[in-house]
């Protein structure tokens, strides 16, 4: 498979999440926010690398959480104790990442 294949298909699964996904929306709009906040505030770089780490941690992690989510309704599409506690924990993965997110942007801004 050619690189720009591989880009292509990409791009297209980032699409499909921006489609599908409501949470993923708002968390974007709440990372530009923050990238526009930064540079209004004139960042430093180390505060600008920490800010857009947690940014793309928070969407991977939803990414992540869409992918396994659709795994799991694939795999079992009724309710299932299991799967709906691998949903939860994925829940909470994307929580813990977001919360993390809130805390380094409030010390990068507020500190």
């Amino acid at each position: 498979m050619s690189l720009i294949k591989s880009f292509g298909w990409a791009i297209h699964g980032l699409r499909t999440v921006w489609k599908e996904e409501r949470n993923f929306k708002i968390e974007v709009v709440i990372g530009l926010i923050a990238l526009i906040a930064a540079y209004v505030r004139d960042l430093s770089i180390p505060r600008w690398l920490f800010l857009v780490i947690m940014i793309a941690w928070v969407l991977m992690s939803e990414i992540v959480n869409t992918a396994i989510e659709d795994i799991c309704n694939k795999i079992e599409p009724h309710h299932n104790p299991v799967i709906g506690k691998i949903k939860d924990i994925m829940a909470g993965y994307v929580l813990i990442s977001s919360i993390a997110a809130i805390v380094v942007g409030a010390i990068i801004f507020f500190a």
